[in-house]
């Protein structure tokens, strides 16, 4: 209970004080971030309506794909015949790479609950710290995480989840979980996420995403001054013998 006792008090700025602890002493997981709901300002704007041939592969596409599908077969029998030194030293190197992992817990109205965990830990650690942030008369009502497309549930209760890292369920560096009640009148998209008060009151806008157009025109003007200089540096190693030679 007294774990509950510190929920309900967290810090009123971006990082907020965790209501929850992770299972790991040392790692920077004492930080989290509740977003709003994004509001017509915060999303994209609608993209152009594509014609249905757009939608038409053409025969490049249809043999890239099948080459795409004729490597990812060929790696799956392969698999097995890796050595198990070879899969371990690739999963230490992941854990070297990406030591924490960010998880952000969607709701069912788009608000948005994120902390970091260390790498190392167990889906159970994102379960409590959930549990945790939720009102009292919803904290005893289950719930499961998944992702989506294509869907994976990631339950404590399988044993192919629970046992392993938050790295070898492939969620690091970073990953956006949807939670689903058990009681489906928690799951509209009306319904507001059944936060604690003062977590829900700590909430911020989400960040605009980044401009689509706007690294082209950096890459535009960048590019622009090295093919000037690469076509005098050109002109200078020319030989006088054959600008003479052009002349005639």
């Amino acid at each position: 209970m007294a774990e509950n006792a510190q929920s309900s008090k967290p810090a009123q700025d971006n990082g907020t004080s965790t209501p929850g602890s992770s299972s790991s002493g040392d790692a920077p997981a004492t930080e989290f971030k509740v977003y709003k709901p994004p509001t017509a300002s915060t999303t994209s704007p609608p993209l152009e309506e594509l014609p249905d041939s757009y939608f038409t592969p053409s025969p490049a596409d249809l043999k890239a794909a099948q080459a795409t599908l004729s490597a990812r077969t060929r790696s799956l029998v392969d698999a097995p015949l890796r050595v198990r030194a070879q899969r371990e030293a690739e999963e230490k190197s992941k854990r070297d790479r990406w030591p924490n992992t960010t998880i952000r817990v969607r709701f069912s109205d788009r608000t948005q609950l994120e902390k970091m965990f260390p790498s190392t830990d167990k889906i159970r650690s994102v379960y409590a710290f959930v549990r945790s942030s939720l009102r009292d008369d919803v904290r005893s009502i289950k719930f499961i995480l998944y992702q989506s497309p294509p869907k994976r549930d990631l339950k404590v209760s399988d044993p192919d989840v629970r046992d392993l890292s938050l790295a070898q369920l492939q969620l690091a560096p970073s990953s956006i979980l949807l939670l689903r009640f058990e009681d489906e009148s928690l799951n509209g998209t009306n319904v507001p996420a059944p936060l604690l008060p003062s977590i829900a009151a700590s909430a911020i806008e989400l960040p605009n995403p980044p401009s689509a157009d706007a690294e082209p025109r950096k890459a535009d003007k960048s590019a622009t001054p090295p093919t000037t200089t690469s076509s005098t540096s050109t002109e200078k190693k020319i030989p006088k013998w054959l600008k003479a030679g052009l002349r005639k």
